[in-house]
């Protein structure tokens, strides 16, 4: 069983918007992958960005910068 630990999610309203976050981290050389959205939070398209928590804040810089469709940033323990 894997281990649980902190992640910075990012959820999104569409599947468009979350291919876009894939897109811009991957073209940023952001770590992170789309994941199912966990449990504890709802979103519109059931997918999210997970990412280690030390990158939050370039992630916030990221969404602002290429306006892309986030619906909130959470800190999760999955």
């Amino acid at each position: 069983m894997r281990q649980k630990a902190e992640r910075c999610v990012v959820t999104f309203r569409t599947t468009a918007g979350a291919m876009a976050m894939e897109s811009a981290c991957r073209e940023a050389g952001l770590p992170g992958r789309l994941i199912p959205v966990p449990r504890s939070i709802t979103a519109g398209c059931g997918l999210c960005w997970a990412a280690p928590p030390s990158v939050r804040e370039a992630l916030e810089e990221l969404v602002i910068k290429k306006r892309l469709d986030a619906d909130g940033i959470y800190a999760v323990i999955i």
